[in-house]
């Protein structure tokens, strides 16, 4: 697939090494130009590019930046994308930590409901719920026991496709979680965040999610702070 990649972060980078080493032509972008991924694109042989060009002509489109810094994307990102593109979401709100308030994220929309809204595009949220480490480091041959496995949630369910299987090239066990507006099972503070369960557990634990978010991913009057320091 050729596959696009907006931010290179830990989730970011952490796909550009895993794709391109499957055989997928990748274009890698961020904030800073694609002078600033030189060493990136001689590492894994991923096309350094700027945004836009990154959502140009691709069969998939990974988002991967920090929640505040969706609605600065360029207006164009997608005027040359066509619209069968597939556009995956890996974002966490983080309010007290980096992403400062949002309004309608506090208000009870779901955080992959509001991102989709800023892109203007559908999206599938996956890839959100598991550290870029063992993103890199855990992906396991299909059939082993104790696979990890992944959450998907997306409305198309042609694209929720295309996501579950790349979840399962990956060495993941892929998990289909519905619909966007069900993606909040999967957000920070449920029981399937950051806990790298096998696939029956990632069907129980979305079972169990409680729709209230937890103080703790929850704005304050101080938002936001950083990691080391919440505010």
């Amino acid at each position: 697939m050729r596959i696009g990649i907006i931010g290179a972060g830990n989730i970011g980078g952490t796909l550009t090494r895993r794709l391109t080493a499957l055989g997928h032509d990748v274009s890698v972008a961020n904030s800073r130009g694609p002078e600033t991924l030189r060493d990136l694109a001689a590492e894994t042989g991923a096309n350094a590019v700027t945004v836009v060009e990154a959502a140009r002509d691709q069969d998939l489109v990974v988002v991967t930046i920090p929640e505040k810094n969706v609605p600065g994307l360029p207006s164009d990102l997608f005027v040359r994308t066509g619209d069968d593109v597939v556009v995956v979401d890996t974002g966490n709100y983080y309010p007290r930590q980096r992403d400062g308030r949002i309004d309608e994220i506090e208000d009870g929309m779901v955080e992959s409901r509001w991102v989709e809204q800023q892109l203007g595009r559908p999206v599938v949220k996956a890839f959100n719920n598991i550290y870029a480490q063992h993103l890199l480091e855990k992906g396991r041959p299909t059939g082993i026991h104790g696979r990890i496995a992944l959450p998907v949630s997306g409305d198309g369910e042609a694209a929720r496709a295309v996501v579950l299987g790349l979840v399962e090239e990956l060495g993941f066990d892929a998990v289909d979680a519905g619909g966007l507006d069900e993606s909040w099972r999967q957000q920070p503070g449920t029981p399937v965040y950051a806990t790298d369960l096998d696939a029956d557990g990632v069907h129980r634990a979305l079972a169990e999610a409680t729709p209230d978010r937890k103080p703790e991913f929850s704005a304050t009057p101080s938002s936001p702070g950083d990691f080391t320091a919440p505010a």
